[in-house]
């Protein structure tokens, strides 16, 4: 239960980035099976460490080829020669936003979070700007749309996580969470349309 204390204080105290949280929470969970629970044995700690070097492995995998991807699409400038096309017959903000959550989760299921940000940003974020649309705004529909895409196949990085954990296929994964894209999918629908609904906060703290 005091994990997630422990990891948001941290964070946001700034004692810890969210790197270092990982290591943080690891740490905490060591002593509390080995000393607290004594669930854990020092011999078990062996076959954790395999564990996750199995699974640390396989993500780096995926990671490393989306990189990959990302890389030849920003050499190639497929973004840049795309993005103006498209734009350039769209006249609505809705429109545009619109367009930008499509690209975004198709580009968010097989680019790393990460490399679809630092790609995508120089070129939609001036655009979304020159829209009338609040960089927060567009920030969090950015991100709202990559984190989708990373628990949608065919990459989802964070299934194959999910799916070592749980010790379970990922296709079996996958197919569970496809209902829970619904109403995922419909929140992201009304971020998009009623701005209000993410921008109330920092307009009353910001008073913009």
């Amino acid at each position: 239960m005091m994990t997630p204390v422990i990891l948001l204080t941290g964070m946001f105290s700034g004692l810890f980035t969210p790197t270092e949280a990982a290591a943080v929470a690891s740490t905490y969970a060591l002593l509390l099976g080995l000393v607290v629970y004594r669930t854990l044995r020092p011999a078990d700690v062996i076959h954790i460490l395999v564990d996750t070097v199995e699974t640390v492995g396989v993500v780096t995998a995926l990671v490393m080829g989306a990189g990959a991807l990302g890389w030849c699409m920003s050499i190639s400038q497929v973004p840049q020669t795309l993005a103006p096309i498209m734009v350039a017959s769209i006249h609505s903000p809705a429109a545009f936003l619109l367009m930008c959550d499509a690209i975004l989760l198709l580009i968010g299921c097989f680019l790393e979070t990460l490399a679809g940000v630092l790609i995508l940003v120089p070129i939609l974020l001036p655009v979304a700007v020159a829209f009338g649309v609040s960089p927060v705004q567009f920030g969090i529909l950015m991100i709202f749309n990559l984190v989708l895409g990373a628990i949608h196949p065919p990459i989802g990085v964070v299934l194959f996580i999910a799916s070592r954990i749980a010790e379970i296929s990922y296709e079996s994964l996958a197919r569970a969470v496809l209902p829970w894209l619904i109403p995922l999918l419909t929140v992201l629908l009304i971020v998009t349309l009623f701005p209000p609904v993410t921008m109330f906060m920092p307009t009353f703290f910001m008073g913009k």
